[in-house]
Order: structure tokens, then C-alpha cells, then sequence
């Protein structure tokens, strides 16, 4: 049974491997079918689903976590490092949606990307992205983990800049990477210390675990924050999001497949899976939520002000990896993995959804020149208004029940600031969702550049799948209060949240705070844009909200500006100035010295023959006056 865990890794990459041959052999030798690419593609996830399934039901049934590790991958100084894959109640967890979204993100993208040249280059990586990830949330150990994270690294840089003939697709996945890798080195100097410490025996997570504690309070400090740095980069939180905007340059699926259930959420993943580590230092779980609560505010107030409709929803990300980063800074790990549950269905669904209107639109992104989109899309129309429900925490909608618990969590924990910030942070969601829903769908006199159509049955389908998760998925964490035994709390077990002390009554009453500040966002999005006159509007290019709070710029200024000036000066100053010149320099000093020996070594008899008597002669006379 624990090798099904190998399998739910390699199926993806064995299908992304043969994908790739089969488009080097398109490229060079006949041009095949999408058929060709199509079929791999699509069984892949789906096969992997229906093995995490298997597997999920198994330890369901033993309450035994599956573990697999086939051969030794490192071994140095007596440190054994495994390729192992540990298939326990949080992991699988992940595995499920992550596969079943997956899936039905694969096939919408094959008729979103049907009339592409790369249709065969795009699976490609799309499966090599979801094997990475697989791998990421399988591993048995942070450094197996560390080539899953690479994985998914890369992968995003490839379907980012996918579209490479554009630069600015190109400079967007450059962006990503390197702020990336920014976050990674603190990810790997955490892993360092933790090597040092705990990697005599194993450096699984149970060996970790078990080593852990005694490590000195200060450099646990250290490796939560260092390991945190790697979460803020993946998953998008300040300072390091700026590359998350810019990544939608690549092709929708992309979009909903990273915003969705996979690289995003990875960081939220890996403070949850070292919560052994986070639970001995509290201060810094603090300080995680902090960081989440700001950047859940932060891309809110930034997502008022947009016009493109995939940088409105990369924003909502954003904001919604900051509650989930809320939820795991305060000890409530089942909470924030709840939320990762229904974002999952949701903002899949609302990419899925944006890319149904902009191939409706023949490519448009502006919200401000679509409008009427629910009379030529009306199947789009309702599944959007669903996942809008859902992420503005509307019940009976799955965001509205995680969300919920959520700010439940920072106030009961006393941590009023952050509950304050959060709560701010929903009204502008549900104020600048139903902004992008009214504008895209109700706006009246949109001026179309080409008539819009509706859009294939094979996009529309996932939608409808996804539109159901919507809805339900929230019920998997039904809380006492309202009836349930919170299923998925249930399930994670050890990841559970941290014990609540508040009375019915405040639950109650911060419920219904919870849907009233929703309903006034939506309220006032009602107000300015329920059938919006598109044909007066004016695009506000001004204001420091509009431009991002000119974050970039700062950026550009610090960091890309003045390296660029540091490596000019090293490149004519250091490099010109003086390595060549010291360098030239001595290439003709031995030029000259050359030229000198060469007067004498000039290859003529009677000359060398002059200069051994003229040698011999110098000889003779050192040795009569000499010897006497």
C-alpha cells in the first residue's frame, strides 16, 4: 500500500516525461494531434486522485500513516538522507483537492489552450508542476520536500513566461523566480541549522520532531523565522508578493493552478507541517500573524483599485493566503488547512471563470471593457456569483465557514489588532469581488472591440464541478455552534486548532458581525456598480492605491537599480580599470621581455656559435683566476 505514494508522484512525471517526447517528435518530425497530448495529460491526475483515494481510505481504516522509502538518495559523513514519501492524515489531506483540482484544471485548459502552437509544451510543464507539488506535500522530510518546492519554483517560471516572444511575460517570470529564490535561501539556512542539529540519526520529520526541543530557544527563534522567509516568498506575503501580480502574464489554467491549491499555498503547507517546531516558539507563530493579517489588508485595499480582472483576483490570493497565515501564526493549523480547502474550489473556480470571459472576449482582461457577460455567458454568469458568494464569506458558502473560524481564532486568542485587521480586510473583499462581478457581468453599453461568444462545454463543465465545492465544501468543517463536528478538525487530528474559551453567545455574535460586514461590502459595491454605464467610465491612472502604493518602484529603486549600478561600476571600474589593465599589462610586459629574448634566440648558426666561444671563453677565465 506505501508504495502508492511513489506512484501519486511519478504517474505526473512519467506523463509529463512522455508528453515531452512526444513534442519534440511534433516540433521535428510530424506535427500529432492534441489527442496525443490531451489523453496523458488528463489521465495523470486523475489517476493519481483515485491512488490518494486508496491510500486516504486506508488510513482512515488502520489510523496508521503510510510510509515508503525505496532507496538511499544522500549519504555523507554517516548522514543517511531517503527518498521517502509519508503518507499521513495531513498530507493526504492535501493530496486530494490538490489532484481533484488539478484535474479539472487540466481539463479546462485543454480547450482553453486548443488553437495553441505549445499545446503539447504547455501539458508538460503543467505535469511536471503538479508531480513537484506532489512530491512537495509527500516527502517525509524537509530536504525531499526542499526539490518538490524547487520543482514547483521552476515550473512557475516556465508557464509564467510561457508566452516568451512578449518580454514582459519573460520579465514576469524572472520576477518570480528570482524573488523566489530570495525566499529560498532563508528556507535553506533554517534547513542548515536544523541539519546540524537534528540530521545525526535521519532528517525525517519524526526525527526532527524528537530532537527539536532540545535545541537553545534563540536558534529554534531563528529557524522559524528563516523558514517563514521561504513561506512569504512561495505564498506571496509582504515583503516578498510582488512577484504574485505579475505571474498572471501566463495562461489562465496557470493561474488558477498556482492560485488555487498548489504553489501558493505551500507555504502555509510547510508552517503546518513544522508546527511541532512553531508550537515552542510562540512569539514568532505571533509574528507570522501579524505578517498575514497586513498582507491580507494590504492587497485589499490594492485590489479596490484595479482593472484587470486576473491581477484583481491575484490580489484576493494574496489576501486570502494572509487570513490563512493568521490561522497558522495563532496555533489553529486545521483552520488555516480548512481555509486551504475551500480556497481550493473557490479561487480555481473564479480563474476558471475569468478565463471563460476573457476567450469570451477574445483576450480582453480590462473589466472596465466587458460588461453584459451575463446574457452571453449565463452558465459562467452563476458560477462566478457562487465563488463570489463563497470568498465575500456568504453562507451557506464554503468561505464563509473557514473565514469564519478563522477570525473566531483571533479573537478568542485576545489578539484584537489582528481580528480588527481581518475583519477590515472581508469588507473590502466582499466590496471589491462584487465590484468585479457587477462591472464584468451587469455593465450596461460595454464597448466591445469583437463581439463575445460563449464559451466550450469543456470549459463551462469544471466550472459547475467547482461551483459545487463552492457551496458544500464548507459543510466538511461544520462547527458545534451550528451543528457539526467539524470533519476536517476531526480528521487532522494533531494539527487541530488550539482550544477556544469563548461562549456561544460571542460565537454567535461574531457570526453575525462576520456576514453584516460582508453585506455591507457587497452593499456598497451594489450602490456604485449594479449596472455600471461602462460608457462613462474614466480609467484613474493616479494615486498611490491605484499604483500599488508604488512598492515596485521602491523595489526597482533599492534592490534592481542599485545592483545594476554595483555591477557597472565592478564591470568598468574593477573589471577594465584595473583586472585588464593588471592583466594586459602583464600579457605585454611578456611580449617585450619576449622581444628581447627573441633578439638573441634568432636562429642564426654563426651567431649561436659566437656566443657559446664568447660563453666558453667567460668559463676558461673564471677558472684561471679562480683555481690559479
Amino acid at each position: 500500500m506505501s508504495l502508492l505514494l511513489a506512484l501519486i508522484v511519478l504517474i505526473p512525471l512519467l506523463s509529463s516525461v512522455l508528453i515531452g517526447f512526444l513534442y519534440l517528435y511534433s516540433i521535428t518530425q510530424k506535427r500529432l494531434a492534441n489527442l496525443w497530448f490531451t489523453l496523458p495529460a488528463l489521465l495523470a491526475p486523475c489517476a493519481s486522485f483515485v491512488l490518494g483515494v486508496v491510500s486516504f481510505l486506508s488510513v482512515a481504516k488502520d489510523d496508521v500513516a503510510l510510509h515508503f522509502q525505496p532507496y538511499l538518495w544522500l549519504g555523507v559523513g554517516g548522514h543517511n538522507i531517503y527518498m521517502g514519501f509519508l503518507g499521513d492524515k495531513l498530507s493526504l489531506f492535501m493530496v486530494l483537492f490538490i489532484t481533484f483540482v488539478g484535474w479539472l484544471i487540466h481539463l479546462y485548459a485543454t480547450s482553453y489552450m486548443r488553437e495553441d502552437e505549445g499545446y503539447g509544451k504547455f501539458f508538460f510543464y503543467f505535469n511536471l508542476f503538479l508531480s513537484s507539488m506532489l512530491l512537495l506535500v509527500l516527502a517525509d522530510g524537509p530536504l525531499i520536500m526542499f526539490i518538490g518546492w524547487e520543482g514547483v519554483g521552476l515550473c512557475s517560471y516556465l508557464l509564467i513566461s510561457f508566452y516568451f516572444l512578449d518580454n514582459s511575460n519573460v520579465v514576469a517570470g524572472n520576477k518570480a523566480f528570482i524573488v523566489n529564490r530570495v525566499g529560498d535561501l532563508g528556507f535553506l539556512i533554517g534547513l542548515a541549522i536544523l541539519f546540524f542539529y537534528c540530521g545525526e540519526a535521519g532528517f525525517d520529520y519524526a526525527s526532527i520532531a524528537d530532537k527539536v526541543a532540545t535545541m537553545p530557544v534563540w536558534l529554534l527563534q531563528v529557524v522559524g523565522i528563516a523558514l517563514f522567509i521561504g513561506a512569504m516568498g512561495k505564498s506571496a506575503q509582504i515583503p516578498l508578493y510582488v512577484w504574485l501580480p505579475d505571474a498572471m502574464a501566463g495562461p489562465t489554467p496557470v493561474s488558477a493552478l498556482i492560485h488555487a491549491a498548489t504553489m501558493v499555498t505551500a507555504g502555509v503547507y510547510m508552517v503546518a507541517r513544522f508546527s511541532f517546531l512553531y508550537e515552542l516558539i510562540p512569539h514568532v507563530g505571533l509574528f507570522i500573524a501579524y505578517i498575514g493579517a497586513f498582507s491580507a489588508l494590504f492587497a485589499a485595499v490594492i485590489a479596490t483599485k484595479q482593472s484587470d480582472i486576473k491581477k484583481i483576483l491575484a490580489y484576493s490570493t494574496m489576501s486570502q493566503l494572509g487570513y490563512m497565515f493568521i490561522a497558522v501564526g495563532l496555533g489553529a493549523y486545521s483552520s488555516a488547512l480548512f481555509h486551504v480547502f475551500t480556497h481550493a474550489f473557490f479561487k480555481a473556480l473564479l480563474f476558471m471563470g475569468a478565463g471563460a470571459v476573457i476567450i469570451a472576449l477574445h483576450h480582453e482582461q480590462n473589466i472596465f471593457k466587458m460588461g453584459g457577460m451575463k446574457r452571453v455567458t449565463p452558465v459562467v454568469y452563476i458560477t462566478m456569483l457562487m465563488a463570489t458568494l463563497a470568498i465575500s464569506g456568504i453562507p451557506p458558502f464554503a468561505g464563509f465557514f473557514s473565514k469564519d473560524e478563522i477570525l473566531l481564532t483571533a479573537f478568542a486568542s485576545g489578539e484584537y489588532l489582528i481580528w480588527g485587521i481581518a475583519v477590515c480586510s472581508a469588507v473590502l473583499t466582499a466590496y471589491y469581488m462584487f465590484r468585479l462581478f457587477f462591472v464584468v457581468f451587469e455593465g450596461k453599453n460595454a464597448l466591445h472591440v469583437n463581439h463575445p461568444h460563449d464559451v466550450s462545454w469543456v470549459m463551462k463543465a469544471p466550472l459547475v464541478v467547482l461551483a459545487f465545492g463552492s457551496l458544500f465544501a464548507g459543510f466538511m468543517g461544520l462547527p458545534s455552534l451550528l451543528g457539526g463536528s467539524h470533519l476536517i478538525g476531526m480528521w487532522l487530528g494533531e494539527w487541530g486548532s488550539r482550544a477556544l474559551h469563548v461562549s456561544h453567545e460571542t460565537e454567535w455574535m461574531l457570526l453575525g458581525l462576520n456576514i453584516a460586514v460582508s453585506l455591507l461590502g457587497i452593499g456598497i459595491a451594489y450602490k456604485k456598480f449594479r449596472f455600471y454605464d461602462l460608457s462613462k467610465h474614466k480609467e484613474a491612472t493616479q494615486g498611490i492605491v491605484y499604483n500599488k502604493f508604488y512598492v515596485d518602484e521602491l523595489y526597482n529603486l533599492l534592490f534592481v537599480r542599485s545592483i545594476q549600478k554595483l555591477s557597472e561600476f565592478i564591470a568598468v571600474n574593477l573589471d577594465v580599470n584595473l583586472v585588464d589593465r593588471f592583466i594586459m599589462g602583464l600579457s605585454h610586459g611578456f611580449i617585450k621581455l619576449g622581444n628581447v629574448v627573441g633578439v638573441v634566440q634568432n636562429a642564426n648558426v654563426r651567431f649561436y656559435a659566437l656566443i657559446m666561444m664568447l660563453g666558453i671563453s667567460a668559463a676558461s677565465c673564471y677558472l684561471i683566476f679562480t683555481l690559479g
